[in-house]
């Protein structure tokens, strides 16, 4: 090449040539790569290249379709909230689209159970998707099973009982429900076989998100309690039939407490109503105020030690006051031993008690507006208590004393004031019901009473065992349920004979120190307060003794084996016992209109700490509403929560 010489890299240099001598450092130089290596980098380059493609291609096609299938989930499950059983079912069979194609794309990836650790998640993965179709068909029958009574349970869509009036409906549908209870198997079966891939997941596996594992335990427990469900509760779906009197009519006691005069099951039983039920239409034979029951027995026997001891002037035991036991049952079965010697007495095939939530979120349903006996009520404020128009003027009509009835404004009032107010009212509240169309009403009291039944305003005893066992499996008979672990139930009495429950406040703090020797001391503190003005309680002058001072009979109800070590506030000695189960700590105290109040107990639980944490129920008195829980440990608080429901935990010590 022009302007440069040649340089012979082979020819070693002339002797005649100068030897220069380089002094600098020489700088560092590379091996070359033999051919052989870089011919394996290739190999394994275009390995890694193809096997990626292979593994990544089908794992993004999984990844994609199991987030397709999981939105799918999302939209069914939001047109179940909206009670849409027609969109519900498209949804559905969309849902189950959608996770076939998931099967598939995992079915594409067989290969990865023969890779070690990559086996056991694909395994997880099969397990889940097998889960999934378990439930799809579970949810399936479900609504295959009350599509037809869509308009009955004022469901959005097209039901089978759309012709004739209300009571023919209802009748219709009773009728054919034996034809549809049968398919309770079905869903059990579906429901176990869902368990069973579930429980093969073993969430230990995803210790490295604790998001995923939370997760996985919280569905593995969710289907647990669904099996358990559907199979306690399938005696009582399959004679569903024969409870609402088909073929043979039922008659069932309903009992009505007010609980703005709080007792241990929900509150003084005021009234009583005897409901004959003939193919799903209800009927009321009789209803009075429980005074007239309780006047037709004789021989009554000596009341038991608490009402010798708290409540003034009673020595023997009335229907009214034998509700004791915070266990309904139990209760229903002391006032069943006199009821049965009542001259009143109607042979029934169960007991329903209700209290007064029930009629104020009825009537607020029904327009806010229902007349009964000449006298209207609402769930809006009267100005007189701060509370609903219908507490107070049931409050009103039923405790005025009889020689002012004249002072009532209608002379309907006057005829419906002492016998049968609660039976005119609870009918009057079917009755416009049932004349309504159920797209108006049905489907909002049908979801009411499962709300009501859930924070015990509403429950059940009903003598056929099946029945029974369903309903407890429901939580709906107001039982003090067992558990392994810290318990708390705190019941409450109101002895005062005047309805103060109604402007108490109160408010529960649970606090647990854990000792070096790992033994838990539980300190429960209550406090009350009464905000508003007494009432004139002078009865001579007809005036309404509605806010007085509450004198309350306390219980609190722990693990069996608690030992109490100090309280403060109750105005006599606290005692303790075990009863239902459990160790009972009980006291008394006063709460005046205007004042203030605080109880306190604390103990030591009968067993240590394990791994931890140590598991919590707390079980909500009936009759209760919206008392503020606060959990703290250590003097730190760690959840607080209005006590709605019975409520289980997980408190980290």
């Amino acid at each position: 090449m022009e302007g440069f010489n040649k340089i012979d890299l082979q020819t070693p240099p002339q002797s005649s040539d100068p030897i220069v001598v380089d002094n600098r450092p020489k700088a560092k130089t590379r091996k070359a790569l033999p051919k052989k290596s870089l011919i394996v980098l290739g190999v394994l380059g275009i390995a890694i290249l193809f096997f990626g493609l292979i593994l990544l291609s089908p794992i993004q096609k999984a990844y994609s379709d199991a987030k397709a299938t999981f939105t799918q989930v999302k939209i069914t499950v939001d047109a179940l909230k909206k009670q849409n059983i027609d969109l519900a079912s498209t949804e559905l069979d969309k849902t189950k689209v959608s996770l076939t194609a998931t099967q598939k794309s995992l079915d594409a990836m067989g290969y990865l159970k023969f890779i070690p650790i990559a086996g056991m998640y694909y395994g997880d993965a099969q397990h889940l998707t097998k889960a999934g179709f378990y439930g799809l068909s579970a949810a399936r029958v479900l609504i295959d099973s009350i599509a037809p009574y869509a308009d009955l349970l004022g469901l959005k869509g097209q039901g089978s009982f759309v012709g004739g009036t209300a009571s023919q409906r209802i009748e219709t549908a009773v009728r054919t429900m034996g034809k549809i209870t049968p398919h309770i198997d079905d869903i059990a079966k579906h429901v176990e076989g869902a368990r069973r891939e579930i429980d093969a997941v073993n969430s230990n596996h995803y210790f490295f998100s604790s998001k995923i594992k939370t997760q996985l335990s919280q569905v593995q427990q969710l289907v647990d309690e669904g099996v358990t469900f559907v199979t306690d509760a399938r005696p009582l779906i399959k004679i569903l039939p024969s409870l609402l009197g088909d073929p043979k009519e039922k008659k069932y006691l309903v009992l009505f407490q007010n609980d703005k005069e709080l007792r241990p099951t929900g509150g003084f039983i005021t009234a009583y109503a005897i409901f004959r039920i003939d193919k799903g239409i209800i009927h009321v034979d009789r209803s009075d105020d429980i005074y007239t029951l309780d006047n037709g027995i004789f021989g009554k026997p000596k009341a038991p030690a608490p009402i010798l001891k708290y409540l003034p002037n009673v020595t023997t035991l009335h229907l009214r006051d034998s509700n004791l036991s915070p266990d309904f049952i139990a209760s229903m079965d002391t006032f069943n031993a006199l009821y049965k010697n009542a001259t009143g007495y109607v042979p029934v095939d169960g007991i329903i008690a209700l209290d007064t939530n029930v009629l104020v979120s009825t009537i607020k349903i029904l327009d806010d507006e229902v007349y009964a006996g000449g006298v209207r009520f609402t769930s809006k404020t009267d100005p007189r208590c701060d509370c609903p128009q219908v507490i107070y003027e049931l409050e009103r009509l039923v405790s005025t004393p009889k020689s002012v009835d004249l002072k009532v404004t209608t002379l309907a009032a006057v005829q419906a004031q002492r016998k049968d107010l609660i039976g005119t009212l609870l009918y009057a509240i079917m009755d416009k019901a049932l004349k309504s169309s159920p797209k108006l009403y049905w489907g909002p009291l049908f979801q009411d009473m499962l709300t009501q039944v859930e924070q015990k305003h509403i429950m059940f005893y009903i003598y056929n065992k099946d029945a029974q066992s369903g309903v407890e499996s429901l939580n709906a008979a107001g039982r003090i349920m067992p558990f392994e672990g810290d318990y708390l139930h705190i019941n409450q009495a109101n002895f005062g004979g005047a309805k103060s429950n109604l402007f108490v406040q109160e408010a529960v703090i649970q606090n647990y120190e854990l000792g070096s020797d790992g033994i838990i001391t539980k300190k429960i503190t209550v406090n009350y307060k009464n905000p508003h003005a007494p009432s004139d309680c002078n009865l001579e002058r007809g005036n309404l003794c509605i806010n007085a001072v509450l004198r309350d009979w306390i219980r609190v109800y722990a693990p069996k084996g608690s030992k109490l070590v100090d309280s403060k506030g109750s105005e006599v000695k606290m005692t303790s016992y075990d009863e239902l189960g459990k160790t009972v700590f009980e006291g008394f105290l006063t709460v005046r209109p205007k004042g203030a109040a605080t109880f306190s107990v604390s103990y030591t639980l009968p067993f240590k700490v394990e791994k931890g944490s140590i598991p919590l129920l707390i079980q909500k008195q009936p009759g209760t509403g919206g008392n503020e829980y606060t959990l703290q440990v250590r003097g730190t608080k760690i959840d607080s929560f209005p006590l709605l429901t019975d409520k289980e935990l997980k408190i980290k010590l």
